[in-house]
């Protein structure tokens, strides 16, 4: 937290996913993943208000469809273009 202080524009972002999303959630697979998506969704809030007086911006990002291990070759997205945006 000290070193955050110091930057210009201090923020905070965390990699989340539509999985995490409760109220998007109509399947049953990967409920671990999605679970822990959530956490971190609602972690992101936390210390967005906590942070927000000393001027630190914290946000939660999804990076959409990646072609990754997880994402498969049928992703739309290559690592740099989701990177990229």
């Amino acid at each position: 937290l000290p070193l955050l202080g110091r930057a210009a524009r201090p923020r905070v972002i965390n990699i989340s996913s539509l999985a995490g999303s409760v109220s998007s959630k109509e399947d049953s697979q990967y409920y671990c993943y999605s679970a822990s998506k959530a956490a971190l969704n609602m972690l992101t809030r936390s210390m967005a208000a906590e942070l927000r007086p000393r001027g630190i911006t914290v946000v939660a990002v999804t990076p959409g469809w990646v072609k990754t291990d997880m994402g498969g070759p049928r992703a739309p997205l290559s690592v740099e273009e989701a990177a990229r945006s």
